[in-house]
């Protein structure tokens, strides 16, 4: 899996994750927004730490 460099927004995980998984990019990042509002038990703060691990340990593309 690898960030994408040109279907980003903040920094491309999202997109990486769509591309990897043949994805809409949109859908991923409206599902990673949902899980931060809605789902019980889950935190603002929690989605926004996993974020930010996976922009620190996913590297990013070379071709997309």
């Amino acid at each position: 899996m690898r960030r994408s460099r040109e279907d980003r927004w903040i920094a491309g995980v999202c997109g990486g994750i769509a591309h990897r998984f043949g994805w809409n990019s949109n859908l991923v990042r409206l599902a990673v927004v949902a899980v931060a509002l809605v789902v019980p038990g889950v935190s603002i703060w929690m989605v926004v730490l996993a974020y930010v691990l996976a922009i620190l340990l996913i590297p990013e593309s070379e071709a997309y």
